[in-house]
């Protein structure tokens, strides 16, 4: 006889017919919106001191200008679901968590359950590089504009930019734990993962250059290597760990 674990962190014993377990996930969704709502607001309420540190970003001479009448509100509801996202982290990943842990094995709970913190961890990595290559990838954009050209952004498309960049750089950065999820349930082995060293290089290559905006060759490059890198890591570790 299975245990099933609910919402609100009680246990049954049976099996959970599928119509449960839509339940379940539409539960789970929701707090997980209730979440990043909250955050959210946090995020609304701060705007116009973010809004000025990512200004402090660029160089001296470039203007930032609004161009369409909403494009203000606009950009105040991208912070506020950005900052959103980024403090219901640690919700959203807790509710993934006791969505997928019924599923699996004690052995397996106890093998996946500490890589939840890692990664929170992971995502703060993301976001802080996104941050720390943000002044270097406007620069090497804005250095193709030609000679006596006045230097003004569209303060929407600005922010675009920035909200793309972070959640791409937040989310990416969770590719390591995914796998280390997959090897721990047998799905994915550290041989496996080396014969395809090739296919992920051109995927981590792809994957860069398509989901970081503004068409610079900073931030996909870095992205790029970054993934790389913590691929590697992490083939090294499963293999360590006799998998």
């Amino acid at each position: 006889m299975t245990t099933v674990e609910r919402i609100d962190g009680s246990s049954q014993p049976g099996s959970m017919p599928l119509t449960a377990h839509l339940t379940e996930l539409r539960g789970r969704i929701l707090w997980s919106i209730l979440a990043i709502a909250v955050g959210g607001s946090i995020g609304f309420a701060w705007g116009e001191p973010i809004v000025e540190a990512f200004k402090a970003q660029l160089p001296s001479d470039v203007e930032l200008q609004q161009i369409e009448l909403g494009d203000g509100f606009a950009i105040r509801i991208q912070i506020a679901f950005v900052v959103g996202v980024i403090l219901a982290m640690p919700v959203l990943l807790w509710h993934v968590w006791r969505f997928i842990a019924p599923g699996l094995t004690a052995g397996e709970r106890r093998s996946v359950l500490p890589w939840i913190p890692a990664a929170l961890v992971f995502f703060a990595i993301g976001v802080t590089i996104a941050y720390i290559i943000l002044p270097f990838a406007t620069t090497f954009l804005l250095s193709f504009v030609p000679e006596g050209v006045k230097k003004a952004i569209n303060v929407r498309s600005y922010f675009d930019f920035l909200t793309t960049l972070f959640l791409a750089f937040g989310v990416l950065m969770e590719f390591p734990i995914l796998l280390v999820g997959l090897s721990r349930v047998g799905i994915v082995t550290s041989e496996r993962l080396r014969r395809s060293r090739r296919v992920v290089i051109l995927g981590i290559a792809v994957f860069a250059a398509v989901v970081t905006p503004g068409g610079d060759l900073v931030s996909p490059a870095v992205l790029g290597v970054t993934l790389y890198i913590l691929f590697e890591g992490t083939v090294l570790f499963i293999r360590r760990t006799g998998r």
